[in-house]
């Protein structure tokens, strides 16, 4: 069956496996190929795939949506992490994570800077007309 993870930007994954776990707000699942069309909400934490050599691969995703139709498996999410062993992927979701955070802090700094002036337009505007 054939995997493809996509995130808004790209594609994490596009490669043929032979089984699929992941984790839905119902708990822990395992897709094979001859299971029958699927769909489910993904809840953030690990995917698991095994590839066609039967390695075991991992990405850390985002909460997602999970559709399995044929022998296709689409995975969509905001965000998603690969990493061949757990310990890389833990060391690559801390960086994007306080890649996150700092986007973050910008973000929330320029919405206070934003939200100062138009406070300071309007009580401008309520002298000038008071």
């Amino acid at each position: 069956m054939r995997l493809k993870l996509l995130i808004p930007a790209k594609i994490i994954v596009d490669q043929e496996v032979m089984k699929v776990v992941a984790e839905g707000d119902h708990g822990s699942f395992c897709l094979l190929p001859k299971h029958v069309d699927f769909l489910a909400s993904l809840v953030p934490g690990l995917l698991a795939f095994e590839d066609a050599d039967g390695n075991e691969q991992f990405v850390a995703v985002d909460e997602g949506v999970l559709v399995k139709r044929g022998d296709q498996v689409l995975v969509s999410t905001l965000q998603a992490v690969r990493g061949g062993e757990l310990q890389q992927l833990r060391h690559a979701v801390k960086e994007q994570i306080m890649i996150l955070d700092e986007s973050e802090r910008a973000a929330k700094a320029a919405s206070a800077h934003l939200e100062a002036s138009l406070l300071r337009g309007y009580l401008e505007l309520s002298e000038e007309t008071g």
